[in-house]
């Protein structure tokens, strides 16, 4: 493998790294920064409070968007055999 083509492939598995967990980290840090507002507000500070909302929406995120984020996975998982068989 040459140079070029190892970069190729270092990049398509970060963006792959990046379309399967950047969805849910951006909801899930924005689900975090509005309980703790709420809970600044509120002055409750139960440690559960926080976890359990971040762990539904991760929940319903894979349930929606699972199949989506197969493909990509398995698209790049063919990209990569096909690269291995060609030599």
């Amino acid at each position: 493998m040459t140079n070029s083509q190892v970069m190729d492939v270092m990049h398509s598995g970060i963006l792959v790294a990046v379309k399967l967990a950047g969805p849910m980290l951006i909801l899930s840090m924005g689900v975090g920064v509005l309980i703790a507002i709420l809970q600044a507000a509120t002055q409750i500070h139960e440690q559960t409070l926080s976890f359990v909302p971040k762990l539904i929406l991760i929940a319903v995120i894979l349930l929606v968007f699972g199949g989506t984020m197969l493909e990509v996975l398995q698209d790049y998982a063919y990209e990569l055999f096909a690269l291995i068989l060609s030599k």
